[in-house]
């Protein structure tokens, strides 16, 4: 627990262990709208956080509850007049994302924070893909409740931790009864070996951190570089200055994403985010960006991660390239933009 707390400024009491960040969320979301129900009926959330987070505020609605899903914009962050005026005396949660799993842009969570604490409305941030990445801290965020997880800092996988504010206190009605362990937050037992292993995780992120940025942001200009040396119409999805540097998220032009997923067998790549990368539909994330069908068809996200190497990366171009260019020579949409067509104009027939 003191490692955890450590890693994010946080006191060990404060540390509630649970299977993951998927259940972490749901016990912040449903469980304190849950406990607060009588007064509070109302919860603001943005178009972009992980399905988990979604999926339980559709599950509030079902049960009466009102949910404000706040745009974002072309760079994938929200607008904080906007999340300011959305505010009703009902409110009874803002739950915003630190980093965004698909395309890695850091929300301005300390500024959310700070209007979280004028009107006195409890914050919920999932920070699984801040924590050991970025400087997380409860205090300066002003969060009452954070959801964490153990796999995204190489830690095992199954295991997830809730920090929960004390002061001023939060809370919420549990999401699972029984043997009262976890403060009676989350009954089961705890499981320790899955537990010292997300402890280990968050003492090591403490001190590679530093380290991990400095290495993986050179990583990252490498396989950015290198892809934009060799092929043109390449489009980084989401604010370019305010991301976390392991995640690359491009839109090829005239390429289609599944294809080149395909192609790319030995680059761990995925189309939109590996949780919901069963469905073909476009990314919900990218076409809230407002990134064109087309373009968010062709999306591919990269990670980059501590133990990811110069060769690999080099690899990554390489296969990347040889695969666009591939699938360019095929597309008759590159042939036309290439002899000057303006492709938007087209009126396609109907057969």
């Amino acid at each position: 627990r003191a490692q955890v707390a450590a890693l994010i400024g946080a006191s060990p009491k404060e540390i509630v262990f649970t299977s993951g960040a998927t259940e972490s969320n749901n016990i912040s979301i449903k469980g304190v709208m849950h406990f607060y129900k009588d007064k509070k009926r109302h919860v603001i959330t943005t178009q972009t956080e992980h399905k988990c987070v979604l999926d339980s505020c559709r599950h509030l609605q079902q049960e009466g509850f009102e949910v404000t899903y706040l745009p974002v914009g072309s760079d994938g962050l929200i607008d904080l007049d906007r999340l300011r005026k959305e505010i009703r005396p009902d409110t009874g949660l803002i739950s915003v994302m630190a980093v965004n799993n698909e395309i890695g842009v850091v929300q301005p969570v300390e500024a959310i924070g700070q209007i979280c604490k004028e009107f006195n409305v409890p914050f919920h941030t999932d920070a699984a893909q801040a924590l050991g990445k970025i400087k997380v801290d409860v205090e300066k965020w002003n969060v009452s409740l954070m959801s964490l997880s153990g796999h995204k800092i190489y830690g095992p996988k199954g295991v997830g931790a809730l920090y929960m504010r004390r002061r001023p206190r939060i809370r919420v009605e549990p999401q699972m009864n029984g043997g009262g362990q976890e403060r009676g937050i989350r009954s089961g037992t705890v499981p320790t070996p899955l537990v010292v292993g997300m402890g280990a995780a968050c003492e090591l992120a403490m001190k590679e951190m530093e380290y991990d940025e400095k290495r993986i942001k050179g990583l990252q200009e490498r396989l950015l570089n290198g892809i934009r040396e060799k092929i043109d119409g390449v489009l980084v999805n989401g604010s370019m200055d305010r991301r976390y540097v392991g995640n690359l998220n491009l839109s090829f032009a005239y390429v289609e994403g599944e294809s080149l997923l395909m192609g790319l067998k030995e680059v761990a790549v995925s189309s939109g985010s590996a949780c919901t990368s069963a469905s073909l539909e476009p990314s919900y994330v990218l076409r809230a960006l407002g990134v064109d069908e087309d373009m968010a068809h062709t999306s591919i996200r990269f990670g980059i991660g501590r133990f990811t190497t110069e060769e690999e990366i080099d690899r990554a171009v390489e296969l990347t390239v040889k695969q666009v260019e591939k699938l360019r020579e095929m597309s008759p949409l590159y042939e036309m933009v290439k002899e000057g067509i303006d492709i938007k104009q087209i009126q396609w027939a109907q057969h």
